[in-house]
């Protein structure tokens, strides 16, 4: 073989290596133009995780969020990841929409494309125990739980949790649907093998931090004209339920609050919880009450206010936590 041919060889393995190893890279950090772009990339940031237009409308209008000013976002997945500075502390925010699938691969995207510490997640729920939370309140639990994954009993079965025929109106009795068992669910890790769990348990560490962090917060208690009846409070140590399905119904509310100790109800904070606890990173969890189950719904001031008490709890634990330093590359 010709040294000319010897030499295309090698030039054309070289290119393959090259393309491979730039190809791993992008499988590994498809993000890497932005973040090898300054050294201000390397810092650690926190993911700030939120649901809806409301919770979004909260933190813009409050601004205290400043966009990168050479990269102030990134769409992946059909979702836009906006990066920039919260009063200062290091973020990335992503709206993830309703449902826990959702919010999950939202925050699984998170996860593995950017370079963060720990997730906050900031939303609205309902109160499932108005003598402890009512609209306005937020609710800072100390675990969270999947309380909408049913195994479906027969007809008559004497086993399940949830008897609807106790439910029937104006006298018990059998029901049809019968009787409904609550499931644990497959916690994945990198260091474990996958174990069963019902309860994810809040980050002790940034649980603690919080509870000094927002010891004097000083909630919102008026939004345009709209004035809750009472001052607002921050209360720790909760449980949540989280289910694909809106709670209105008093009696099911009563149900998980008797029968799990939950007083709160939303559609993401479990899906939060499993997603970093599968990614053994840290998070923390900010409930606006924006309802109590089985009362009318709140109006859109209250469901702001809701939202906004929130984002102010979640801002303040923010800024309280150092950000971590990476070296730069």
């Amino acid at each position: 073989m010709s040294s000319i041919n010897l030499a295309v060889l090698l030039v054309l393995g070289l290119l393959l290596v090259t393309a491979q190893q730039s190809m791993q890279m992008s499988l590994r950090n498809p993000t890497a133009e932005i973040e090898t772009s300054n050294c201000k990339i390397a810092f650690l940031r926190l993911g700030l995780v939120f649901t809806s237009d409301n919770n979004e409308k909260a933190l813009l209008d409050s601004g205290l969020y400043e966009p990168d000013s050479e990269n102030p976002s990134v769409d992946i997945a059909g979702r836009r990841f906006h990066i920039g500075t919260l009063n200062n502390s290091l973020i990335i925010y992503v709206k993830t929409g309703s449902h826990s699938v959702n919010v999950a691969t939202a925050v699984q995207i998170l996860l593995l494309r950017f370079r963060t510490s720990g997730i906050i997640f900031f939303g609205s729920s309902g109160s499932l125990d108005e003598k402890i939370l009512v609209p306005g309140d937020v609710a800072v639990p100390k675990a969270v739980a999947f309380t909408g994954v049913w195994e479906w009993k027969k007809f008559r079965s004497e086993e399940g949790k949830l008897v609807f025929g106790d439910f029937n109106y104006p006298e018990n009795g059998e029901n049809l649907l019968g009787t409904v068992e609550y499931e644990t669910i497959n916690m994945f890790s990198p260091s474990e093998s996958p174990k069963k769990v019902f309860w994810l348990p809040i980050t002790t560490s940034w649980y603690n931090a919080a509870t000094k962090a927002l010891k004097d917060l000083k909630l919102r208690q008026c939004y345009s004209d709209e004035c809750l009846p009472g001052k607002p409070k921050v209360v720790f140590g909760s449980k949540g339920s989280t289910s694909d399905f809106y709670i209105r119904n008093k009696a099911y509310g009563d149900f998980l609050n008797d029968n799990f100790n939950a007083t709160t109800a939303d559609t993401a904070s479990a899906s939060v919880a499993l997603t970093s606890l599968s990614n053994e990173k840290l998070f923390m969890v900010f409930q606006g009450v924006s309802n109590v189950a089985g009362r009318t719904s709140s109006d859109s001031g209250v469901s702001y206010l809701a939202s906004y008490n929130a984002f102010l709890a979640a801002t303040k634990f923010i800024n309280s936590i150092p950000t971590p330093r990476l070296a730069c590359e």
